[in-house]
């Protein structure tokens, strides 16, 4: 990209999302930063070591802006997908599809009767369609959820009413491990939908939420909320089952209105950022148990601003173990920066935005199976009207499981690249006896006997780890026989159970237990059992008897 983004002009509307309300605070600072580069008196533009300038929007017809979140997602052929909330040929935003390399390719046009204004996202589904919402149109003027494939035929799924269902979505959906998809909607909502398109209310949530939900690996929901709760700064609010409740509420000094949602990384606990609050009222980094206990990990300063500050989009789980982010100002340019975190709390700056290669980075970036970063700006380029780039900061490419729970010969699918000529793939070191290469970025796998635990991909040129666990569900097919007295011996039969940690009947622990198998567990009634349920704990999850167990005298 070349020439300077001109500012744009400062105004404050404040509509139900707020969006953007900050950038006229930051207009005069813009300004000033253009002039000092203008006189030259500015810092030098940053080695681009890394980035790339994938995209810029601003064609005629094409895509504009993207706001925050803004989230992409790879696809089975190994493609980005994605949406802008402007731009296409009724200016009520696109659908579009990138290739790693930069092939540029608008595949829908929304039109306001199809939905309008997307603003969350897309998510990969299991079928290899993308799932998004709109934040306005479709039937009732509410905004829908839609499916589109990665040809571009787009299906409205679910329509808002704009009652208990809420409407005007500005956060991506999340495909949970119980294969239905999870969102939230507006004033606060919180919604699953089947694939279908069959929509159930949770529960009210505590305000709107921005970013998407996170299934934590405890099976639980958190998200934040930019604004609500006791100080009116925002919160952290967790969903288990049909219960909702808020984890934190944000005090200005330890953070304020979180936008980015949060992610989970290597060391259990859930990381997030606000942006605006801490030391400076820069925003902050923090991280917060699942029980709800909140450490600011870094302030942002907006004094010093060298390593950036105030930060819209959410954090990246890297799969090398490390957090990974973008503000919207500071570094050497004054147009933010791309960060990392470590989990022990070291940060450094990899990137230093510069507006003739795009600034304003709300959006929240993903990481593809490559390895590589990527994520859009809403502003600069030629046209001044943001883009797309990646960053490469020599990850190693990984695999990308589309599924993370599931039993023993269920079919998965995984996401990377160079799969073809595979030879082996491995959960947890168990071979699975069938998979299939569909394409060279994606193959489909029956899971193997229960081995939890990462998932190894052998190709010609490399072995591929996945970057999350898979989770074998155990299960229970049969006890026998299903009564006796204390010292007993009872066989449990079903599948998932070579891992088994531990056995429980009537809720009393089993002191003796032998796993045999995959397949087979035998265990002694132990003293003290109660009549009830048999149930097995391994590392991906319990299973339950269908019967009861009856202890006899």
């Amino acid at each position: 990209m070349t020439g300077t983004a001109a500012s744009a002009p400062c105004s404050v509307s404040c509509d139900r999302r707020f969006r953007l309300t900050t950038q006229c605070v930051h207009q005069l600072q813009r300004l000033t930063i253009g002039l000092l580069l203008f006189l030259g008196l500015s810092t030098s533009i940053a080695s681009a070591q890394g980035y790339s300038d994938l995209y810029e929007f601003g064609a005629a017809g094409g895509g504009c802006c993207p706001q925050y979140p803004s989230l992409m997602t790879q696809g089975q052929d190994g493609s980005l997908y994605g949406i802008t909330s402007s731009g296409g040929s009724s200016s009520v935003g696109i659908v579009f599809k990138i290739t790693p390399s930069g092939t540029f390719n608008i595949i829908y046009n929304f039109d306001t009767v199809h939905g309008s204004t997307p603003v969350g996202g897309l998510t990969l589904g299991v079928d290899g369609d993308l799932y998004g919402t709109t934040e306005e149109g479709g039937a009732n003027g509410f905004g829908n959820i839609f499916k589109i494939t990665p040809s571009g035929n787009l299906t409205v799924l679910y329509d808002f009413k704009g009652a208990a269902d809420g409407g005007h979505p500005v956060s991506a959906l999340v495909l949970g491990t119980d294969g239905v998809f999870h969102g939230t909607s507006y004033p606060g909502v919180a919604f699953k939908m089947t694939t279908k398109g069959v929509v159930t209310v949770i529960k009210p949530i505590p305000a709107t939420t921005f970013g998407p939900l996170l299934e934590a690996t405890d099976g639980n929901y958190y998200g934040v909320t930019e604004f609500g709760g006791t100080f009116s700064a925002g919160t952290v609010y967790k969903i288990a089952g049909t219960k909702v409740t808020t984890l934190y509420n944000f005090d200005g000094t330890h953070g304020s209105f979180p936008i980015g949602g949060l992610v989970q990384a290597s060391d259990g606990l859930l990381y997030g950022t606000t942006t605006a609050g801490g030391a400076s009222n820069a925003g902050v980094i923090y991280k917060i148990t699942t029980a709800g206990t909140l450490t600011v990990v870094l302030s942002f300063d907006s004094v010093h601003t060298l390593d950036g500050y105030q930060a819209f989009a959410g954090l990246v789980a890297g799969s090398d173990g490390n957090l990974y982010g973008a503000t919207i100002w500071g570094g050497k340019n004054g147009y933010g920066v791309i960060f990392q975190l470590t989990t022990g709390g070291a940060y450094s700056v990899l990137y230093s935005f510069d507006a003739p290669h795009g600034d304003g980075a709300y959006a929240t970036p993903m990481q593809h199976t490559s390895g590589k970063l990527f994520g859009m700006t809403e502003r600069g380029g030629t046209p001044g009207k943001g883009g797309i780039y990646s960053f490469d900061y020599g990850v190693s490419p990984f695999a990308s499981l589309v599924t993370t729970v599931g039993t023993v010969g269920k079919t998965i699918g995984i996401l990377g690249q160079g799969f073809s000529g595979t030879t082996s793939v491995k959960f947890n070191g168990t071979p699975a006896a069938t998979f299939k290469v569909i394409s060279d970025t994606y193959l489909t796998v029956k899971v193997p006997s229960g081995e939890t635990g990462f998932v190894r991909i052998t190709t010609p040129s490399s072995t591929l780890i996945s970057n999350r666990v898979f989770k074998v569900t155990p299960k229970i097919t049969s006890i026998a026989p299903t009564s006796g007295k204390v010292g007993d011996q009872v066989v449990i039969s079903g599948t998932g159970l070579i891992q088994a940690s531990a056995i429980s009947v009537g809720g009393v622990a089993v002191t003796a237990f032998t796993v045999n198998s995959d397949s087979k567990v035998t265990f002694v009634v132990p003293a003290g059992a109660k009549t009830g349920k048999v149930v097995a704990t391994t590392p991906g999850g319990k299973a339950s008897s269908t019967t009861a167990f009856t202890v006899t005298p």
